[in-house]
């Protein structure tokens, strides 16, 4: 059971997209908000600054790291808050306790924060030597170097194609079980190092106008591989799944709900729904495309660059 606290104003903060994450959702005093993954509270913040003071906000983590932090910036903004160490799966039970008339607003960041990349001894980044942990939340789970040295040559292959669109999948999933027959893999240096000498990649020296730098360009299979095994390991699809098919039923009539993916597939996942609730009725409006962030804030926060929100308004 969460357990509202109260709270007095702080300082800005401001994470991926906010201005077209607070255009989609709409925040108003009084509104019931929700933030399906808290992170270091940046979107919660400003959310819950805008909903205050009689307004409250629900708020989820999977990785209990990130709620301490949260709890105290959330704790200066002057609303009523809750959060719970956990996933969104529990979205549902969450809302008929605080708010069973349904929320107004419902904001999912998916992906990871820049705190768990920072963090060398989560295992997130390729660019940071560590443990091949990847788990969101380590209380619990197979960690990434234990997936590696379990799974079979024909499902890490599938794995990194579906999850991270890797063109390159068979050889670097041939390149990890001749391997980890000699020696486990068990740092991030070590399965960056082995894909990177299992898929070379043709660099262009000289980019075209749009196209990614040289190193980065290198750098792709590597970065697909590493996302492609964080989302298999926490189970995202599934639980992005299970989001989307109990949102229309957690939002008010007339609520709004947005989500950020930063994947391809999860993009998918998203349109697909949105799409055949605005067909079914249980949506009234919908994003026709995804909104992308603006120059300046690409070259601002890297993170932006691949992101896609969309957003869906409960029919009233």
């Amino acid at each position: 059971m969460m357990a509202f606290r109260r709270s007095t104003p702080q300082g800005e903060h401001r994470p991926v997209m906010l201005s077209e994450v607070l255009e989609a959702l709409r925040p108003a005093p009084g509104n019931v908000v929700v933030d399906c993954t808290l992170g270091y509270g940046g979107h919660a913040v400003e959310l819950l600054t805008r909903v205050a003071p009689e307004g409250m906000l629900i708020g989820f983590d999977l990785d209990q790291d990130n709620l301490p932090n949260v709890e105290r910036r959330l704790s200066e903004t002057g609303g009523l808050f809750a959060i719970q160490h956990g996933n969104f799966a529990g979205l549902a039970s969450a809302i008929s306790e605080h708010s069973p008339e349904g929320c107004d607003c419902l904001l999912a960041d998916l992906g990871m924060s820049s705190m768990q990349v920072d963090d060398s001894s989560r295992g997130f980044s390729f660019k940071r030597d560590g443990p091949l942990d990847m788990r969101m939340d380590r209380s619990r789970g197979q960690t990434a170097a234990n997936w590696l040295a379990t799974q079979t040559e024909e499902v890490m292959a599938r794995t990194f194609v579906e999850l991270g669109d890797e063109p390159q999948a068979d050889l670097i999933a041939a390149a990890i079980v001749r391997e980890r027959n000699e020696w486990p893999i068990n740092t991030t240096k070590e399965l960056a190092k082995l894909i990177q000498q299992a898929a070379p990649v043709r660099v262009n020296p000289v980019p075209l106008p749009g196209e990614a730098k040289p190193w980065q360009q290198k750098l792709r299979p590597t970065a697909r591989v590493f996302q492609a095994l964080r989302i298999a390991i926490n189970r995202e699809t599934g639980n992005l799944v299970e989001l989307l098919r109990v949102l229309p039923s957690c939002l008010k009539p007339g609520g709004r709900a947005a989500i950020i993916s930063f994947h391809s597939g999860e993009d998918r996942l998203v349109k697909s729904a949105f799409r055949d609730g605005l067909r079914t009725g249980a949506y009234s409006a919908i994003s026709d495309e995804p909104v992308r962030a603006t120059y300046e804030e690409k070259g601002r926060n890297p993170r932006s660059r691949s992101a896609k929100l969309r957003w869906a308004v409960r029919t009233g």
